[in-house]
């Protein structure tokens, strides 16, 4: 059984951002989002939240991972090299790891392409302002990834923006 499945999510999420947030606002000099289940669960969908998901540049991840040294994760080892590349690190905070994902590609049936966020919202976390794609561009993301849970998470999000509609 998976450890995160018993994490209480909320508390697990606002701990991390408390510790994140900050720092990104502070060292990224290029904008930057949140992605994956944490950006899905912040703009209302129910889904567990394993890690926060970060997009940024090249160079604000490099950044990120002289700053964070310390806490670096380097025994983690992503899945999907076949499908995912980017300027990779993991970093153990306190609540969940932050995976912070520079210049990510996707590849797809045109070879590799930069996964691209066209819209991002800015929501309020307990105080804090965080970057997230707006719900159609998640959707977008999600659906491009293409892998099982990244396909429920779109489904949930449709649902959610149909039944704000």
């Amino acid at each position: 059984m998976n450890a995160s499945v018993h994490v209480d999510t909320a508390a697990a999420l606002r701990e991390v951002l408390a510790a994140a947030i900050p720092d990104l606002h502070r060292l990224c000099r290029d904008p930057w989002t949140l992605i994956g289940s944490a950006a899905a669960r912040l703009a209302g969908a129910e889904v567990a939240v394993a890690d926060l998901d970060v997009l940024t540049s090249v160079r604000d991840a490099e950044t990120l991972a002289g700053h964070w040294r310390a806490q670096r994760d380097d025994a983690y080892v992503p899945r999907g090299e076949e499908r995912f590349r980017s300027c990779f690190a993991r970093f153990r905070f306190r609540g969940l790891p932050v995976e912070v994902m520079g210049g990510l590609e996707l590849c797809g049936e045109r070879g590799w392409e930069p996964v691209r966020v066209d819209r991002i919202v800015t929501l309020d976390a307990e105080g804090l302002a965080v970057p997230v794609p707006a719900v159609a561009e998640q959707i977008r993301v999600l659906e491009s990834f293409g892998r099982p849970k990244d396909l429920q998470r779109a489904a949930l999000l449709k649902r959610l923006s149909e039944e704000r509609q």
